[in-house]
């Protein structure tokens, strides 16, 4: 179908479909049947079976079923068959591991799809860009990625950015008439929109006529279907650290093999003793355990309202010691209500809070109306001038677009004023607002054919822009007096808290050039409106807690500099002596002398997107780690230049969401320190367990090579080294990954980014606790096989029983830094049950006489007992104390 040549309405018809109205339910669910979800095809997924046998890849896991083979000719079937299940549960492991991560990715992958705006029964609502259908009625603005293929409805100066299908770098100006023109190419077709494409400029609705692989974007994607997944730079270390432990391991092994067969002991024992070892040695499940800690902390992000986009912005996180923030939304409650107004040379202050549409204007102590001179027009100019809209939702009133033009919405409604009042007037065109221009127009044509152009936006630049002023007596000169007067009232309302918006209007003639470089001139000053924004309530204690980390916040806004040294001062961000930047001496500044002056300031008030980028790099070039916000499309190449970006999921565009590493779901400054706090926790977990696993093998290696060398004999046979890397190795550490912050998380200073995985002492941490349990586990042995030379099972039973309870109690020393004394164990409850089911299978293999072949273990006395939890808990207590 050639929609590009089809009317509006043709449109409309063919699809079923109105554009004042959109889709019903039911529409959506049948054609979601037809035509599937909204998604490029990715990928082809990896079977399962070909994920299981890939647990089976591993160089050390091939030589252990060569040996279990070997075993089985020799008729060694026991232990053949007790080595075949032992690699298989661990496969299954590793399987479940790898598919719990890959569902976590896929879920992180659906939460942060872009959102899209469409009109369903008659409301505006947002849904994943997954779940729009053809015949949507779909409103994009500025710095949003269009969702579907779609048919140009209405276009407000709206431009799109389509490099991306057909190389072209310039923007393309949309509009909505039909094409009558035969085989056009997707670059020439002006009033169609396309998936995945960016709105530079403007606004535009638009109705879907293409979703999934039946865009333009779709024919692309079918050829370029394969993704690879990129490794985050931890996975990356321990990717490395693997390689290093299997050619340790490697060594260690043939050292054993060599010394037990000089000593006369069989090769084939030998041989099969060494594989294990290394099996045991090389912590092959490191690199799942990551993936699944990394998955599982965004999981817990999530609910705490913070989306992760890239896996290595966990890691980064933890070593955030700036915070650059917006103020508006991210610090305030983004609720912006009229409290003041400036109109006639007269202060009028509006009651009623947030979004409530009751509330009255007062002069003085004296209650105005809509008799009161010009107060009507300046309401009613705010509410044309506007994109929102007023949604009741609940029983509530909601605002669906910028929060500042709701604040102008409600205001015209508690003086009465409905929406029918502005539909008097036929809008001809719009100037749309960006962070550049800080100001909106359009241009309106009443009932009796009058022409006039209403603009709203910053004083600073509308004034210079202003020749006459609207007062009781009509409209007459700006004189400087009168200047000085709104000058002065602005920064009144700034001491105040309060943010300025200006608000003023320009007759037109019926032939007069509607072209921007002209309109926006001569303007007719009406008034200013007073507005607050309230900071939330929990971020002066996020504040406290990010200083109390180490971690600087630093505020950055448009507002006026006295607005936004008030609101910091209120939130205890600036501190007494702290420096306040205007956005107009960044300008003058060279980036030597902003890096002079960066770390002394605290607020940055009046700036624009290049001013942040400016402001990144030179909190970077003081060796800063920087977590940057923003939200328009303007604020993408800060955020992609810090080493955390952060774009908002409520107010952010989706160009700035792509660029980021996280997104708020609630827009809270809050969050942003929950995450850093999360951040800091996944890594140290990850320390955790690694500091666990290569613990517990340092103690299985020395165990077996001190054995050798004192010419005893064989402390642990293969079957029970397995069965100490799967059981006792696999679910404690996994649960390590699952421990909640330690109260001290947030009282640290952020890590140093070039600390390597072993750095703040844990690699002595490993080797000591290593050493101690593989000496623990020897003197077991020897003491048991001295008093019982002719029961070799004997001694291997208390030695395996020893390695065993020696791991579990260690566990419980790895989640903390300081002494395992400090925590309570019952705190993550997840590791108590791994350590029980450690021991209950222990138990299983020690007592169950048809186990006891196979594993080469006997039953114990209670006195043994008492002598292995003695020995146990040597390495743990020891250091306990010892801290």
């Amino acid at each position: 179908m050639k929609w590009y040549q089809l009317d509006v309405e043709k449109v409309e018809q063919k699809l079923h479909v109105t554009s004042t109205r959109g889709l019903s339910d039911k529409q959506v669910n049948e054609r979601r049947k037809q035509y599937g979800q909204n998604e490029l095809e990715s990928g082809k997924h990896t079977p399962r079976w070909l994920i299981f046998l890939a647990q089976f890849q591993d160089f050390m896991v091939i030589v252990l079923l060569a040996a279990t083979l070997i075993a089985g000719l020799l008729g060694e079937y026991i232990d053949a068959i007790a080595i075949m299940v032992i690699v298989l549960v661990n496969g299954f492991i590793g399987y479940f591991q790898e598919q719990k991560a890959e569902k976590s990715l896929d879920k992180l992958k659906e939460l942060s799809a872009p959102l899209a705006n469409v009109l369903r029964d008659g409301k505006w609502e947002k849904v994943s860009s997954r779940d729009v259908v053809v015949g949507d009625i779909v409103r994009v603005n500025g710095g949003d990625r269009i969702p579907a293929d779609i048919r140009i409805l209405k276009s407000n100066s709206m431009e799109t950015e389509e490099s991306a299908l057909t190389g072209e770098s310039l923007p393309v100006m949309k509009h909505q008439a039909a094409i009558q023109k035969e085989h056009l190419e997707a670059q020439d077709q002006v009033n169609m929109g396309f998936m995945g494409t960016l709105v530079t400029r403007g606004s535009g609705i638009g109705i879907v006529v293409g979703t999934g692989m039946n865009t333009v974007m779709g024919q692309i994607a079918s050829l370029m279907a394969n993704t690879k997944k990129i490794m985050t730079p931890l996975e990356r270390r321990l990717a490395e650290l693997g390689k290093i432990l299997i050619v340790v391991a490697l060594l260690l092994t043939a050292l054993v093999v060599v010394l037990g067969v000089l000593q006369g002991n069989p090769t084939y024992e030998m041989f099969l003793a060494g594989v294990s070892l290394a099996v045991a040695a090389i912590p092959e499940g490191l690199p799942a355990i990551v993936t699944v800690a990394l998955s599982l902390g965004v999981q817990r992000m999530i609910k705490k309202k913070a989306i992760v986009r890239k896996l290595s912005a966990v890691e980064t996180l933890g070593t955030a010691s700036v915070i650059c923030s917006d103020k508006t939304g991210t610090m305030t409650e983004n609720q912006m209500t009229v409290k003041e107004m400036y109109l006639n040379g007269r202060n009028l202050y509006v009651t009623g809070d947030g979004y409530d549409i009751r509330g009255d204007f007062f002069l003085e102590k004296n209650k105005v109306d809509r008799d009161y001179q010009n107060l009507e027009t300046m309401l009613l100019y705010g509410m044309i001038c506007n994109n929102a809209s007023l949604l009741v939702k609940k029983g509530k009133h909601m605002i669906d677009g910028d929060p500042t033009d709701g604040a102008l919405l409600v205001a015209a409604r508690k003086l009465g004023l409905k929406e029918m009042d502005g539909e008097r007037f036929n809008i001809i065109k719009e100037i749309p607002f960006d962070s550049d221009r800080k100001r909106m127009s359009v241009v309106i044509e009443d009932e009796n054919g009058l022409r006039y152009l209403i603009t709203k936006g910053a004083p600073d630049v509308l004034l210079p822009r202003t020749s006459y002023l609207l007062g009781n007596e009509g409209r007459s000169m700006l004189r400087t007096e009168d200047r000085n007067n709104i000058v002065n009232k602005i920064n009144d309302m700034a001491n105040k808290a309060l943010r300025t918006i200006a608000i003023g209007m320009r007759p037109l003639k019926k032939n007069e050039s509607l072209d921007e470089a002209f309109l926006e001139k001569d303007l007719t000053f009406i008034g200013l409106f007073g507005l607050i924004d309230p900071p939330r309530k929990e971020v002066k204690s996020a504040i406290a807690e990010c200083r109390e980390a180490g971690i600087k916040t630093v505020m950055i806004t448009g507002d006026h500099v006295n607005t936004a040294r008030a609101i910091a001062r209120n939130l205890n961000l600036l501190p007494e002596n702290g420096l306040v930047l205007e956005g107009s001496k960044i300008s003058q500044m060279s980036q030597d002398e902003l890096i002079d002056v960066i770390d002394d300031t605290y607020v940055f008030a009046r700036v624009t997107p290049e001013h942040k980028l400016k402001i990144v790099k030179a909190f970077q070039e003081k060796g800063h780690i920087v977590a940057m916000t923003g939200d328009g499309v303007n604020d993408a190449p800060a955020i992609k230049a810090s080493d955390i970006g952060i774009s908002m999921g409520i107010s952010g565009t989706d160009v700035t969401k792509e660029a980021s590493s996280l997104v708020l779901m609630d827009d809270n400054f809050a969050t942003i320190k929950s995450a850093i706090k999360e951040g800091r926790n996944i890594y140290e977990n990850i320390r955790k367990f690694i500091r666990y696993l290569l613990a517990s093998n340092v103690g299985e290696i020395l165990v077996m090579l001190f054995a050798m060398l004192l010419a005893l004999p064989l402390p642990l046979v293969p079957v029970q080294i397995l069965w100490v890397n799967l059981v006792t190795d696999g679910l404690p550490a996994m649960a390590l990954g699952l421990d909640k912050p330690e109260d001290n998380v947030m009282k640290r200073p952020p890590r140093n980014p070039r600390e390597g995985v072993f750095g703040r002492g844990l690699g002595y941490k490993i080797i000591s606790r290593g050493i101690l349990i593989g000496l623990v586990t020897l003197i077991a042995f020897m003491v048991t096989y001295q008093n019982n030379p002719d029961n070799l099972v004997y001694g291997q039973t208390v030695a395996f029983t020893t390695l065993v309870m020696a791991q579990l109690i260690h566990v419980f020393d790895c989640r903390t830094e300081n002494s395992v004394f400090d925590r309570n164990p019952f705190e993550n409850m997840y590791l108590v049950l791994a350590v029980i089911s450690s021991l209950l299978l222990l138990l299983v293999v020690i007592y169950w006489p048809p186990l006891q072949p196979i594993f080469h273990t006997t039953a114990l006395a209670f006195r043994d007992w008492l002598f292995i939890g003695a020995l146990s808990a040597i390495p743990t207590v020891l250091f306990g104390f010892k801290k």
